[in-house]
């Protein structure tokens, strides 16, 4: 394969891994984030606090329950990269 096609293959794979890493966050932080929104329109109660904490409290159980495998798909896809690299020299 020639260079450009090889890092834009790279590339590809590196939007991917950075999408399926960030994915699990985002979409919980969404998901609480609209049914705070809900609740506080249903009851009309404003406060700040009451949007922040309920997200912090899920985004860290998110990442206590999928970082392992967050870390193990960005290890991999690191590992990968290096092997790549290794190979250019050859």
């Amino acid at each position: 394969m020639d260079d450009p096609a090889v890092l834009l293959s790279l590339a590809d794979r590196m939007l991917w891994v950075t999408a399926l890493v960030a994915a699990p966050v985002l979409l919980a932080s969404l998901a609480v984030g609209l049914v705070v929104g809900v609740i506080q329109a249903a009851t009309s109660v404003n406060e700040q606090t009451l949007t922040f904490v309920p997200k912090l409290a899920v985004i860290a159980v998110v990442l206590v329950v999928l970082g392992g495998a967050m870390m193990g798909l960005i290890s991999d896809f690191l590992t990968e990269i290096f092997a790549q690299i290794a190979g250019i020299g050859h």
